[in-house]
């Protein structure tokens, strides 16, 4: 694995090393092996990624580059560009929450700053063939911020007053909340309607694509 980078130009500048080229190639120089396909290996192309930038969280809750305070997130993209799945930002506190702030949360550490990088996604691309597209680092405009921060207080609310199963992927324009886990049998602890203790799937914050299609449309337009 690649040393973490020193600098935010540092880490850019790698990422736009790997641009261009198939997951094939980068396996080859990480001496990994490319999966037939993604089902059985979701975390596959992300820690492909993060080998050659030199991430070193992992899944920890902190940022993937915390001396550089930088989250990386791979973004898969249809022929046309546009995201083609909602992105995964933390998985969402569900217990200890009273006191919890939009300024100390998760969602915003994670989301303060991003290097995106855009990865071609369409099914009947062969996996090893997939390219890497050209990255950005981005911040939330004060706009973006409100957004995400209006669904993430809203969210929170319904967990903090035990609606948690009252939540579905419908609620908030921008960031929403869904069931995180490999499977139905895992489960985690939240409060309940009554106050009481129940248990419930964990869940985790997603940014819906249309939020993803604007920063990229707002980055490669301009």
């Amino acid at each position: 694995m690649k040393a973490e980078p020193e600098t935010e130009q540092e880490l850019l500048d790698r990422a736009w090393q790997i641009a261009g080229m198939t997951f094939a190639q980068l396996a080859q120089e990480a001496s990994m092996s490319v999966p037939n396909d993604l089902t059985r290996d979701k975390g596959w192309v992300g820690q492909l990624i993060e080998w050659h930038l030199g991430a070193t969280a992992g899944s920890k809750p902190q940022q993937d580059f915390e001396q550089l305070g930088i989250e990386l997130k791979t973004i898969p993209i249809s022929y046309q560009g546009k995201p083609l799945e909602t992105t995964f930002v933390c998985v969402a506190p569900l217990l200890g929450v009273h006191g919890l702030t939009w300024e100390n949360s998760h969602v915003r550490n994670k989301m303060s700053r991003v290097l995106w990088v855009p990865i071609e996604g369409e099914r009947e691309i062969p996996l090893a063939e997939r390219k890497v597209g050209a990255p950005l680092i981005w911040s939330p405009s004060p706009e973006q911020e409100k957004q995400l921060r209006q669904d993430w207080e809203e969210l929170m609310e319904m967990i903090v007053l035990g609606d948690i199963e009252k939540i579905t992927a419908r609620h908030g324009e921008m960031l929403q909340l869904r069931p995180k886990a490999a499977n139905g049998k895992a489960l985690t602890e939240a409060y309940g309607s009554s106050g009481k203790i129940i248990k419930t799937r964990p869940r985790g914050f997603y940014l819906r694509t249309q939020f993803t299609a604007s920063i990229l449309n707002d980055h490669y337009a301009s």
